[in-house]
């Protein structure tokens, strides 16, 4: 008889990724109302990992804690035991919103030999929090860079905000900065996974933002980012396009993966989750390319901290569990940690993160989406496959992974009010279950 783990986060109770009692899987199919079936010789995308995003914001939230205090949130992160095992992060290449201010690596006007380029501002707070993940994390840590704008002097609206778009003539160096910061953070010893093109494409925001067509970002990418990378020795990068939401992924990646002089440079489709859900899409970018990878990049609660909402977790669960369904290849919060307003942010653009601390009191506030989060990323490890695994109750959302070392994972997420009764079955075996309300689980066998 087989025994299963099960680790639960409720509503209304005091489970946090708290273990519950094993249960038993046995022979026949066991009586229940609903079923979780489980086919682990179905095996569908590998995963990357999960994680979240350094941000100048948050390093300087973070530093503002003691350092037993700055120990726990690397913990509650990094640690794949005690915490939820990030794996895999994002970061911003010079100033984006939640930066506490506008700056850029190379501020001199017509600079094109980079000469004036440094990231000395980094090496205030974001530099040294990300050095410490690393070690928090063993040192490894793959970390994905992104540029919000490119320096306003580069920009046809001469500023970093309000969209604008990338000069033509600036567009050989704006490709040999990319270059420059992945040759910067690696003598700070912080290796770059890989890039991504822009930041959300389509918005002109009051913040960092840079506007591309999909036409313009593959003869970006076609002839000039791709081209750069090659020739100063970072092919290895994995380079990604896109980075917005997914309403018209589909229609922009299709633009830029139908010339194979742009798309052999392209990883892979990096995007967000803000203005509606759009699953269907990540599904129709997969069967249309299914040789390029997707990645969720950011995602989170907008308009302020939400302090202690539970509703907070359940959108991040849905989004994971449909995502991944959908053969996304790992999944990348927004700001690890944010303090009391839900900043700083320097345009007042103020939102959640699963670890918020108050800055009076320095008192660490974990919040669902934490635990939530902590469902997937503790216990689904890079390489791990997903599997196949059908719910017949629209009560219970659920996706599962065959790990590395032959372990089974199961997510099963209940967003309703009601108590659901079901049988894990896995076989020829099966196991009886309750999903409490509001409520998230994982399941671990053998």
């Amino acid at each position: 008889m087989k025994k299963v783990r099960v680790v639960q986060t409720a509503k209304d109770t005091g489970d946090r990724l708290t273990p519950k009692e094993d249960l038993s899987l046995s022979p026949g199919p066991g009586e229940a109302p609903h079923s979780i079936r489980i086919d682990a010789s179905q095996c569908f995308q590998t995963i990357e990992g999960f994680g979240g995003a350094f941000t100048e914001s948050a390093a300087v939230t973070f530093y503002k804690l003691p350092v037993e205090k700055q120990a726990e949130v690397l913990r509650a992160y990094f640690d794949p035991k005690t915490g939820i095992g990030y794996t895999f992060c994002r970061t911003h290449i010079h100033s984006c919103d939640f930066s506490s201010g506008n700056y850029a690596y190379d501020e001199v006007a017509n600079d094109h030999e980079l000469l004036h380029f440094s990231i000395e501002r980094d090496r205030q707070a974001l530099l040294p929090m990300i050095r410490a993940a690393l070690q928090a994390a063993g040192g490894s840590l793959k970390l994905l860079a992104t540029p919000w704008s490119p320096p306003a002097w580069m920009k046809t609206n001469g500023q970093m905000s309000q969209g604008g778009k990338l000069k033509p003539d600036c567009r050989e160096t704006w490709a040999k900065y990319y270059c420059r910061y992945i040759r910067e953070y690696e003598q700070e010893n912080i290796p770059i996974w890989g890039l991504s093109v822009q930041n959300e494409v389509e918005a002109a925001q009051p913040w960092e933002s840079c506007l591309y067509s999909a036409e313009e970002e593959r003869d970006f990418v076609r002839d000039h980012l791709g081209p750069t990378l090659q020739r100063e020795g970072l092919a290895d990068t994995h380079l990604l396009v896109f980075d917005h939401n997914r309403d018209h992924m589909l229609e922009h990646a299709r633009v830029i993966y139908e010339d194979p002089a742009a798309a052999r440079y392209v990883w892979g489709t990096a995007f967000h989750w803000y203005v509606g859900d759009w699953f269907d899409n990540v599904q129709r970018l997969h069967d249309a390319y299914p040789e390029k990878k997707l990645l969720f990049t950011e995602g989170c609660q907008e308009g302020g901290p939400h302090l202690g909402e539970w509703s907070l977790g359940e959108r991040y669960a849905r989004s994971m569990i449909n995502d991944l369904n959908r053969w996304t290849v790992g999944w990348i919060d927004w700001n690890m940690v944010l303090d009391e307003t839900g900043g700083p942010n320097h345009v007042g653009n103020y939102c959640s993160a699963p670890i918020m601390i108050d800055t009076r009191s320095c008192e660490i506030l974990y919040q669902s989406s934490y635990y939530y989060i902590g469902h997937f990323s503790r216990y689904i490890r890079p390489g791990a496959r997903r599997i196949h695994c059908t719910s017949d109750s629209d009560a219970l959302e659920t996706t599962a992974f065959l790990n590395p070392d032959g372990q089974i994972v199961v997510i099963l997420l209940n967003r309703t009010s009601q108590v659901v009764s079901f049988a894990l079955r896995f076989e020829g075996h099966s196991a009886l279950a309750e999903s409490l309300p509001n409520s998230v689980a994982t399941f671990l066998f053998p």
